[in-house]
């Protein structure tokens, strides 16, 4: 039985706007003409203290997350403050688990595993409404200089 390609549709119902993979990054038309429609991109319902405290948890081992490990993180991955100047950001961050390298040790209840590999990090499991608070701590950060 032939499985079909692994898609972020499949686990997170948004619009996929900002990458194509037959065509690259593409400008962030799409974003803008949806924010145009809807009045601006859609805002985290999440708490930003609880998001705090799960991107200190689980993110921070890799990412600088806010002021709370500023020179820490691992040299290859973006910072909180840097993935919030991408245009698709909210999007990146409501469907990080499902982005590499995340799916190996990112477990997310009712969302399918893209593999039964076991992690090379310590794995965890979030909820959707964690996601979003976290999405909504990423928003209280100041984008950097």
């Amino acid at each position: 039985m032939a499985v079909r390609p692994y898609s972020l549709r499949d686990v997170y119902p948004l619009p996929r706007c900002g990458y194509h993979r037959e065509m690259g990054r593409l400008p962030g038309i799409c974003l803008a003409a949806l924010a145009t429609l809807h009045g601006g991109v859609a805002r985290a319902e999440g708490d930003p203290e609880r998001g705090r405290s799960l991107s200190i948890q689980h993110c921070a081992r890799c990412h600088v997350v806010g002021d709370y490990n500023p020179t820490g993180g691992l040299g290859s991955t973006p910072s909180f403050q840097w993935m919030k100047m991408l245009p698709d950001y909210v999007e990146r961050l409501r469907t990080f688990f499902a982005r590499h390298p995340h799916p190996v040790f990112v477990r997310v209840p009712d969302y399918p595993r893209r593999s039964e590999a076991g992690g090379y990090a310590q794995e965890f499991t979030i909820t959707v409404e964690e996601i979003e608070d976290i999405l909504a701590f990423v928003e209280t950060l100041e984008k950097p200089l």
